[in-house]
């Protein structure tokens, strides 16, 4: 699913509300997830997962094709760890 049928398929279940104020309100939640990411926090949405950010340090890597040694700087990694109901539903046994 991309934004676009996030923000429809919540527009469709609330049909009260405009697309385009839905488009909006899908756009400043992950916007905000976003900056508190950016600013080395975590987002957390129960039942459906927690969002963090791990640094990786700078490390001397290897040119695969050439063999050659290559330095990697260091970087953030944004992470996803699937919540205990996600996890659950994700594993149901299909009846």
């Amino acid at each position: 699913m991309i934004k676009s049928e996030l923000a429809k398929k919540l527009a469709d279940n609330n049909p009260h509300l405009y697309i385009q104020d839905v488009d909006r309100i899908v756009n400043i939640v992950l916007d905000e997830i976003t900056n508190a990411l950016l600013a080395g926090g975590r987002v957390e949405l129960r039942g459906f997962g927690a969002f963090t950010v791990k640094s990786r340090e700078a490390r001397l890597g290897r040119n695969p094709r050439t063999g050659t040694s290559v330095d990697v700087c260091a970087k953030r990694i944004p992470t996803f760890r699937c919540g205990k109901d996600l996890h659950k539903r994700l594993n149901e046994p299909k009846a």
